[in-house]
This record gives C-alpha cells, structure tokens and sequence, in this order.
C-alpha cells in the first residue's frame, strides 16, 4: 500500500480516534512515578492556528511523546486564554455575544490541535471565561485582599484612548498601548492595585535559580525590576518670600552631586504642581503644560535627544547641605513613575539636566572634575561631565573621588538627618482595574460608607451578566441585575463594583489549576500540585518575558506564602520558540503571506507538516517557510512506509548478533549509534539535528544488500526498521503508530519502551585511517580498531604504494591520531 494522501488521511483519523477513545494521554497523580510537565503557553482563541502556533505545539508534543515513551508519568494538557478586548471589539462590530464569538473560535482552534495529532489530555482542557474557572480568579483576590496586597486609590494611569481602557506599565510598550497601538496618555481615576511590590525582591534574587532560563529573559524581567540603590533627600520649600510652606524629598542614585544642585525639578503628574503654581503668574500657562504633557507618550518624554520643556512654579528649595535655595520647576522630562516624581537636578552633571539649563538660562555648578586636569570652566562646557572624577566645590568632600563620596556624603546626610539611604524599584505595583466587560468580574461591592467590602465566598463566583450595553463607558454599569449586590441575609442592596480584572490575572496561575482541572471544592489539591509543580518545560514566545511570566512567578510565590504550594518558580525550563517567516517577514493576515496550516494538512499529511518544521531549524531560530521543504519532508516518511511496508518480514527468526558478517555490524553499529544521537538530540531539543540522523540512517539501510534467503539478515533489517519507528515516533505519531500495528504489535507505539542504545554494539572491529606523507594523503588503511601505533606503522609501512614516498628517505617522524589519521614525516 503506497503512502498516499488518501492513506495518510485515513490512517490520520484512526489513531487520532483510537487515542481520544482509549484515553492514551490521560495523566494521573501518582507519586510512584517519575512526573515530566509539558506546557506550552495557552493561546487566545483569534479563531484559527497558524504556524507559530503549530511550530509551538509540535515541539511541545514532541517533548510530552518522548518523555511518555522515557517512562514518565506525562502531564500535557491545553486550554484558552478566552477573556480580552478581541472578543468585545468583535461583539461590537458583529452585534453579537462575546462568549458566542469566543466559543466558536475556541472549537474551531481545538479541532485544528486534534489534526495535527496533540497528545494533550483534554479533559483538563479549561478556559477563562468558564465560571467556574474565574470563581477561582475571583477566590485569589479575595485572599490577596485579606493578606494586605489588594487596595484601590486614586491615582495617574495609563490610558488607551482607542481601546478605552487602562493599562498596566507593562502593557506600555513604546509609549502605546499594547494591543491598540495608540499613543498613551495619563488620566487620573480610581483603580485597584496588587502590590507585586511586597515580593520585588524574590522576584529579583530568585532569577539566580533559573539555571535553565533565556539568559535574555532574566535580564528583561531584572531590569524591570531595576532596583536602585540611592539616597532619599528631604528639601524645605519656600515661598518667593523665603518662608517655609512645605517640604519636598527626591531620590537620586548621585548623591555625589548634591553640592551641585541648580534647580529642582517635578513631573506635570505631581499633585504638587498645580497647588505651588496657584495664584503665580504662570498658573494658566502650568495647567495647560499639565494637560498637554498627559496627552504624550513616555518614549517621547524620554528622549534624550528631545528638546526638554518647562516652566518655573514660583517657589523654591533650600539645600540641605550648603543652604543654597534653588528655584523649582516642572519640566516634561521627568516621569512620576520614577522615584518621587521629584528629581534635584545637577546641570553639570547629567545631561538633561544640562540641556534643560542651558534653554532656560539657569546656572551650572561643577563639583566633580576629572582627575589630574585644570578644574572645568562651566562657561566653556559643551556637555554635562558624568564620569568619575575628584570632588571639588563639595566642602570637606573636595579632593576624595566621586565613587567614594556617594558613600561618605549619604552617611553625613544620614547623620545630619537631612537624608536617608534608599532602595528603589523601577517595578510598581499592578494596576488591574480594567473598564471593560469581557473580563473576571472584581468580587467587591461597598458598604454604606463606600468602603469596599470582599463578596462572601460561598457566592462565588459573581458572574457576567448578559443585560449590557456597548458604547456606554464601562459596560457592567449598564446592567440592571449586575451593579447592586443584595446581601442574603438582610435582602439589603449595595453598590457592586464594576471593573473587571486584567486578563493577565487569567494567566497567572492556570498552570496551576490544570494539576487538579476538575476540582469543585477547592482551586486545587495541594497534593497534586506539588506532585506535578513546577512545570518542567515551558514554551512560548519572547514577548511575553516581562507581562506574563513575571506575574506568574509572583503569583506562584504567593500561593507558597499562604501554604498552598511547595514550589518557589513556576517553570523549571523555559523555551521561546522563534518566529515562522516566509520571505524574510514574520507571516501576517496583513501581509498577505500566510501559509493556512490546513492547507498544508490536507495535501501532505500533519506527520510531513510536523517532520518539516521541526527540521528546518533549531527551536529558538527563525524558521523560513519552503513549500520544497514540505514536499522532501513527505518523501523522507515515504522512505520509512515502504521499508516497513515491503521489507519487513514478520516470520524471521530471532535476531543472533554472532552470525553478523562486516556490513551487518555496520548497520547494527549504525542503529545504535543513530539511538544514542536522537536521544540526546531529543533531550536538547535539537529535532533538526535528530530528523538529520534518522535521514542518515535511512540512507545506510538503503545501501544495506542482504540475501533474502539468509533470514538473520532479513531479522536484522526488521530490527532497524521497527528501531526507526521508535525513534521517529514522537515525531511523525500517526505513521509510525499505523506501521508499528502493521508488523504485528498489539499496543500502540506511544506505550513502547524508548530504546537504549548497546555499548557494544558501538565497537568498530574495523576502521578506516587515513595515511599522508609529508601532510599529504597517500592511503586509506582498513584496520583493527584497537590497533596500537607500533601495529600501524609497520602495516602502513609495509605497503608497496607508501614505499614509492617513502623508500630511500628518513623517516623522521610517525604521528598517530588514534581512530583518525597517521602522518609520516620523512
């Protein structure tokens, strides 16, 4: 039977039958068994796969086979990441439900990931939007709320003017919004916040632990992290008549420049601005700055080679070291987000600082000079000076170097109480309040006197109502039977709240939740946790280093902190899988390059699909899309079929390694050698380079001649070929399943043992040296493997066509390379 497309579909269907009905990759718990837990990061259902999303799956399902077949109590499960904006912008356009638009997405996604042959264990299958999945969102809340880590306050946020919506800082990427595109801006509303902050500096030390982690992702999330280390100062502030009306700290990593301080300088979001700036003469040329300077984008303000902009608020700072009063001012460079929001400039020594003097005039002081030259001339610098240096106009600091006196000046601020030494973190807590529908509802509602108030646990999960209105600001505030909460017990009404929570609250802990899917009592069996926790294998794409797996480690740490789990990291391995590209561009709908991945299913086969895009590169690299590729793919496994097929003999008799002539241990050395490579490759996830030996291998067997009469030679052909479908397996699943039924195994392939490779069998009796003279070859030599260098020369030496370039001559020299090469100097 020939290894058709009309085969290949029928043989497709079978097993894909035969393991959902016989539940092959159903995982238990059981702690007598070595566990392995594959995951790869679960998709937002857009409606159809394409072929990031089948590059991903493959690899994963590769991993799950290969270390079923290794003997490990396998758990590989998936599910949909189903809540975000998509869905509602789509219910918008359509005029239709959300949750219907999401459920047919879904469906069509799960019947594209049976295709391709997943052996995921679906009946742990779970999405976000399930009640009773988000009950369990709603359950963390609550706890976190009681543990101090939830509270909401006024505050400046990130706002999508497209999507209308706000975003956390992460969801910021370049001044837009992540999904949008649009320019951010900042506006000013009450928000629910969860202090990730308490945990920055486990988040932070623990990178340390992931030895098997992207150097590049855990450099992304430390610097998101970005502790500093600095020194906080406390400023009075006067008015125009030198009288005290406030005081003001800032914090600065560059206490060393303090004696040089100019100016002081706010962000436009400071709550200060507009208060010291009432009644001056500038007041409505500040209120406008405020409003225009929201309506920016942070890259924008951050540019260092941006035009720097900003206006005096009338009022002043007195230093606390050297008693110089300096003029305050608000200025666009400067972000709230950053320390105090309130930032002592040195002009001299930074930059944009300097920038911003020279526009407006204002005086530039030196305090650190380089060492060994002529003290800088402010009237003559062209740039802020920000090397080290020695100290100089800095009273009794003068004359040590500038590393020295960040220490010695933060212990005399210290001392003299007009500082204190501070640590800092670039990271901020979470901002999840979201004004949106298609989110977990925040289970809170307020008391009489607007305090917030956790909805009790037995009645959860509060769900999504289907009375709403689109296009009216936040959509649960159009629903009648969703905004007040009625107490139970009283009948009494409060007002409900209305956010719904970020949709990456969703995806930080569903790892956790598929250890025990189906658990109605309790969010999961701690029991079961700790027996699959943490994930072994975890796969996705780069962009996700900072949003999603920073919040999921927080939300693992936290779960440790309430004794829930054991584990202190989600994810003991992490690999970001690259891009699939065609023509040198990442394929893309608006592009116009995608390649329809059941397109390629129903004219090749999933198996050539899979073999393909595992061998044309390493998981982590790019993968450019060939449709000659595909095409060698399919002959490749054709080769396979028909070696099976029409050289596989079942009544051979037992294999008798005693009887192997030279090319039978060739080909019996060549298997096992082949076993040991691909079980490496496997284990590096090298699949290109194990796909390549498997070639390599079929072509030896191909040259293989053997007598058909000579039935240990047809016993070994049967032992190569049922070895490759072994080894091919987690690969090409349906082929190599329907040919392992076929010479007669009464178990499917994925229940097999992986093989191991023999010692023994990797021995060469013989070997081919390679022999030059003078550097240049003249002869090979078949030769007794263990040969010795005494044995070689005088074979090599021996032979009359070595003599004609060596007879007469001295040898000066015999070099052995053992098993390679020998090299006569004469």
């Amino acid at each position: 039977m020939a290894y058709t497309i009309h085969e290949i579909k029928k043989l497709e269907d079978k097993w894909q039958a035969y393991w959902a009905d016989h539940k092959i990759f159903a995982a238990e718990t059981d702690s007598s068994r070595k566990k392995y837990y594959v995951l790869e990061m679960y998709p937002y259902p857009s409606g159809k796969l394409h072929m990031g999303h089948v590059r991903n799956y493959t690899i994963g399902d590769v991993i799950a086979r290969f270390r079923r077949m290794q003997g490990y109590n396998v758990l590989y499960p998936m599910g949909f990441d189903s809540f975000g904006l998509p869905a509602e912008n789509a219910a918008i356009k359509n005029n239709e439900s959300p949750r219907k638009w999401t459920d047919q997405r879904m469906n069509d996604m799960v019947a594209q990931m049976k295709s391709l042959g997943l052996s995921y264990d679906w009946s742990r299958f779970l999405y976000s939007h399930d009640p009773e999945y988000y009950r369990w969102n709603q359950w963390i809340f609550i706890q976190m709320y009681k543990q101090g880590l939830v509270y909401k306050k006024k505050s400046l946020v990130n706002w999508d003017p497209v999507d209308n919506t706000v975003l956390a800082n992460e969801q910021v990427i370049d001044g837009k919004g992540w999904r949008s595109g649009a320019e951010v801006e900042k506006k000013e509303i009450e928000q629910w916040f969860i202090k990730i902050t308490a945990f920055a500096d486990e988040l932070l030390e623990d990178l340390q632990q992931l030895d098997h982690w992207p150097e590049r992702v855990k450099a992304m999330q430390k610097n998101w992290i970005g502790k500093s280390h600095g020194t906080t100062i406390r400023f009075e502030v006067l008015d125009a008549d030198g009288q005290k009306i406030d005081e003001l700290e800032t914090f600065t990593t560059r206490p060393d420049t303090v004696f040089g301080i100019e100016y002081i300088v706010l962000a436009p979001e400071h709550p200060k601005c507009k208060e010291w700036a009432q009644g001056q003469d500038n007041e409505q040329e500040v209120l406008t700055m405020i409003a225009d300077v929201a309506k920016e984008s942070m890259i924008e303000r951050m540019g260092e080679n941006r035009e720097k902009n900003g206006l005096p608020l009338g009022v002043y700072a007195r230093n606390p070291v050297n008693g110089k009063v300096v003029p305050l001012w608000m200025a666009d460079y400067v972000l709230m987000d950053y320390g105090t929001g309130a930032v002592m400039a040195v002009p001299a020594h930074d930059q944009r600082d300097y920038l911003f003097a020279k526009k407006y005039n204002l005086p530039v002081s030196v305090v650190i000079n380089p060492e060994g030259q002529d003290e800088l001339n402010p009237e003559q610098m062209a740039e802020a000076f920000v090397e080290p240096g020695v100290m100089v106009n800095s009273g009794d600091f003068n004359g040590i170097s500038s590393t020295e006196a960040i220490t010695k000046i933060s212990e005399w601020m210290e001392s003299e109480g007009t500082g204190q030494r501070t640590v800092t973190y670039r990271l901020k807590d979470w901002l999840i309040s979201r004004q949106r529908y298609w989110g977990t509802p925040i289970p809170m509602y307020y008391d009489d006197d607007g305090n917030p108030q956790p909805i009790p646990d037995d009645q959860l999960p509060v769900q999504l109502p289907d009375d709403i209105e689109f296009g009216r600001g936040n959509p649960l505030e159009t629903s009648e039977t969703f905004k007040y909460y009625t107490d139970p017990a009283t009948g009494k009404k409060y007002r409900r709240e209305t956010d719904t929570m970020d949709t990456f609250f969703d995806s930080s802990w569903y790892y956790l939740r598929y250890t025990d899917a189906q658990n109605k009592n309790e969010i999961f069996n701690s029991t079961a946790a700790n027996y699959w926790m943490p994930v072994d294998q975890y796969i996705g794409g780069i962009e996700h280093a900072i949003l999603h797996l920073l919040y999921s480690r927080f939300f693992t740490k936290f779960f440790k902190s309430i004794g829930l789990i054991q584990t202190e990291e989600p994810f003991h391995r992490l690999l970001t899988q690259g891009m699939v590209l065609l023509h040198g561009e990442v394929m893309s709908k608006s592009k116009g390059n995608v390649v329809d991945p059941d397109d390629i299913v129903r004219k090749y086969g999933s198996d050539s699909m899979r073999v393909f895009i595992l061998f044309a590169a390493p998981p982590e690299d790019q993968l450019e899309w060939n449709d000659q590729a595909i095409d060698g793919a399919w002959k490749f496994l054709t080769r396979v079929w028909n070696l099976v097929e029409k050289r596989y003999k079942p009544d051979a008799p037992e294999l008798d390694v005693s009887q192997f002539d030279k090319a039978d241990k060739e080909i019996y050395r060549s298997i096992h050698a082949s076993i040991k490579k691909v079980t490496e490759d496997y284990q590096n996830y090298k699949y290109n380079t194990a796909i390549s030996c498997m070639m390599i291998l079929m072509n030896a067997v191909d040259k293989y001649k053997f007598d058909k009469s000579a039935g240990n030679k047809q016993a070994l052909l049967n032992y190569v070929a049922e070895h490759i479908l072994l080894l091919l397996a987690p690969i090409a699943p349906h082929m190599c399943e329907e040919l392992w039924q076929r010479i007669g195994h009464d178990t499917c392939v994925m229940k097999s043992e992986w093989p191991e490779y023999k010692d023994e069998a990797l021995k060469q009796d013989e070997i081919q040296i390679i022999v030059q003279v003078n550097g240049k070859l003249r002869g090979r030599f078949d030769v007794p493997a263990d040969i010795s260098k005494d044995e070689l020369q005088a074979v090599v030496l021996a032979d009359e066509k070595i003599q004609n370039f060596v007879g007469g001559k001295e040898i000066r020299k015999f070099i052995y390379v053992p098993g390679k090469l020998a090299n006569i100097v004469v």
